[in-house]
């Protein structure tokens, strides 16, 4: 199979039309600068209201252990005033403290402050009290900007002197979410912004619509755009048709999110001019949320291949949502998550905000935390390279129902580049590919074969340090001085091939710690996929998880997973291992049938879809430390400690787990509801 690329047709970079910036950070129609050179931001959602105040600061760091370097939040109104001109900014609500908490670690913020923001929030994060008032609201009505201007002033009192040209972390700002149709509410809502005094360099909106993008006001905002690997707010109880983000399709607009809310409105022929804004995305699925109707199982390997697809497509702003899960508090009024009791299509848990992601509800890891730490180690070094750099597509697109081609892409600036490949379909088996040639440019790389499921990129004609680089059947990560790091990719083998003035130097690595060999001035060591994905920077340093993921906080290197742990440090010629010792006790779990021992206070949540058995379980817990798994076949599982509603979750088909801390020397109960097949489960 031969695959090649449409010729390269560079297109002009349109710049100093935006009407936001600074000195610092300016926006142009293919990248972001700052300071003049190319950047390349990753961003990850993470809701400082949905967690434990006592958290963030172990919570920030894995963030940034993940490469992310924008902490994007939503401020849900509900939550700060559910009871009209009673506004609560404290503890876990103190966006103040979590913004100083940003800043200690050196994490900017992408300040999300609604008024109307969704989330799974109850009435999209509007109060109770708002959506009483008989006001038309998401409009001009001057009686809604009234109420919106107090919502902002408030959120603005604990944001001043945090901008970033204050020496703060707030580098953006997001108005309104998912408003598709209303440009004229926009534009004011910004205006409201500034003249109650926000003053960030980045302004943002959602621009995803059912056609042709979201109504904005053009070069006051910068759009940006989602892409999930299912939609379970779907309606429907079968597995959705494959997903065309799967293939290198470079059009930015993902029409699934939010058609539990969005119409056609696109009669006039209004069209987004996507040319004059770079590709931005906020809501890449690295998780999803489980409804009660529809409880998809997000894998690695789907959260992974669909940011890389999306960045060989072009995506120049790294967005996730979510980041990091987390966990609904209750109102003083009423629960605070979305159900279709507030008249919303969907029922998701009371407490559990968990969203399948790279960091859990509890602040766990899972596997594409690493994973897509090696595209956002890419990103963070060679974004000068990478940023300016324009999609090209194979001279044959491949469908996202293509089982049996290779799917590739490039980005290139008619001399060098990056060759993209995705062998993964969620949801669908890929045959294997057998001796596959890519040509790039004027490069033909060795004949490869491209089996099970995987996905990476390999560089065309890469400068490192001086060094030219022709092509490497590796992934490029990151780099430490004049020390670069590949990774390898699972039945592929590394080969490098130089242009030097002394001729062509060709060098076939063996992948391992122990990898790394010279030329001339520069090292490339060349990782297992298995090492790449718990590679970590931290403080300046490269390490290496032994099977661990590492994080930094107070200068000193942390595992997320609990007990001892080694590392790998490197030293400029090579590694050395650190052994780390804790102590760690786990917690074994007992469950004790018992007959009901009160009636629960949420029994709501145990009967959706119509009246179900209930079973109870005293739970006892040996120790406080690490995690227990919660077993059984179920609809609704709920956990009462004390007589307190303490976890939640919809069975999924897999193992529940929750931390041991949460029921230790509590008097606890588990109650789940009948299972009756009347979801979606992919397990």
């Amino acid at each position: 199979m031969d695959i090649r690329f449409k010729p390269y047709v560079p297109t002009s970079i349109l710049s100093g039309h935006m009407l936001m910036g600074d000195d610092h950070i300016q926006i142009n129609s293919r990248y972001i600068e700052r300071d003049g050179a190319p950047v390349l931001p990753v961003m990850g959602e993470y809701h400082f209201v949905r967690d434990s105040r006592e958290n963030w600061p172990h919570e920030l760091a894995k963030m940034k252990a993940g490469g992310i370097n924008i902490v994007a939040t939503y401020t849900l109104w509900i939550y700060h005033e559910e009871i009209e001109g009673e506004f609560d900014f404290s503890g876990d609500r103190d966006l103040r403290a979590f913004l100083l908490e940003c800043q200690k670690l050196g994490l900017e913020v992408m300040l999300r402050i609604g008024p109307w923001a969704h989330g799974e929030c109850r009435n999209g994060g509007f109060p109770d009290w708002l959506m009483e008032s008989g006001i038309p609201l998401r409009t001009n009505d001057p009686r809604y900007m009234e109420k919106a201007r107090i919502w902002y002033a408030r959120v603005y009192e604990q944001a001043k002197g945090l901008f970033l040209r204050d020496g703060g972390p707030i580098v953006g700002v997001q108005f309104e979410n998912e408003l598709v149709d209303n440009a004229e509410h926009l534009l004011a809502l910004k205006k409201l912004a500034l003249e109650i005094g926000y003053d960030a360099p980045i302004y943002t909106v959602t621009g995803w619509n059912s056609k042709y993008g979201a109504r904005i006001p053009v070069d006051e905002v910068l759009p940006v755009f989602a892409a999930y690997v299912d939609a379970p707010w779907d309606a429907s109880l079968e597995p959705l048709p494959p997903s065309n983000h799967f293939a290198f399709d470079p059009t930015r607009n993902d029409t699934a999110v939010g058609m539990d809310l969005m119409h056609d409105t696109d009669a006039d022929g209004w069209r987004l001019p996507y040319e004059r804004y770079p590709f931005a995305t906020c809501e890449l699925g690295s998780g999803l949320q489980v409804t009660h109707h529809r409880r998809p199982i997000v894998r690695p390997m789907d959260a992974y291949a669909l940011s890389l697809v999306k960045l060989g497509c072009g995506n120049n702003l790294i967005g996730y949502y979510m980041y990091h899960g987390g966990t609904n508090k209750i109102g003083r009024l009423s629960t605070l998550q979305e159900s279709r009791a507030t008249g919303y299509p969907n029922d998701v848990p009371i407490l559990s905000y968990d969203f399948q992601t790279c960091l859990g509800q509890y602040g766990q890891a899972r596997d594409q935390y690493g994973m897509l730490n090696m595209l956002h180690l890419f990103a963070e070094d060679f974004a000068e390279s990478l940023a300016p750099m324009e999609h090209v597509p194979a001279e044959r697109f491949v469908p996202c129902t293509d089982a049996q081609n290779l799917r590739c892409a490039l980005r290139t600036d008619g001399s060098s580049g990056f060759v993209f490949v995705n062998h993964h379909q969620r949801g669908m088996a890929l045959e294997d590919v057998k001796d596959a040639s890519i040509y790039a440019l004027d490069v033909e790389f060795p004949r490869m074969d491209v089996c099970g499921e995987i996905c990476f990129f390999m560089p065309v004609h890469m400068e490192l340090a001086g060094v030219h680089l022709r092509y490497a059947t590796a992934q490029p990560l990151c780099r430490k001085g004049n020390a670069f790091f590949f990774a390898a990719m699972d039945g592929i083998a590394p080969e490098y091939v130089f242009d030097l003035p002394a001729g062509e130097r060709r060098v076939s690595a063996e992948p391992g710690l122990h990898s790394g060999f010279d030329v001339e001035d520069i090292r490339i060591v060349t990782l297992t996929f298995d090492q790449a994905r718990f590679l970590r920077r931290l403080d300046g340093e490269i390490v290496v998880g032994d099977m661990c993921n590492l994080y930094a906080l107070g200068g000193e290197i942390l595992a997320i997973e609990d007990g001892s742990f080694r590392y790998h440090r490197y030293m400029g010629g090579g590694f050395e291992a650190v052994c780390v010792h804790r102590e760690f006790h786990p917690a074994m779990l007992t469950l004790e049938p018992v007959a009901e021992p009160f009636a629960p206070p949420y029994a709501e949540e145990l009967s959706l879809g119509g009246a179900r058995a209930r079973t109870w379980h005293a739970l006892h817990v040996t120790t406080p430390e690490g995690f227990v798994t919660i077993p059984g076949k179920y609809d609704a599982a709920q956990i009462y400690a004390d007589g307190m509603l303490v976890a939640d979750h919809y069975y999924t088909g897999e193992g529940w787990q929750m931390p041991a801390s949460l029921i230790y020397g509590r008097e606890a109960y588990l109650v789940t509801s009948e299972h009756k097949n009347d979801f979606y489960c992919e397990c």
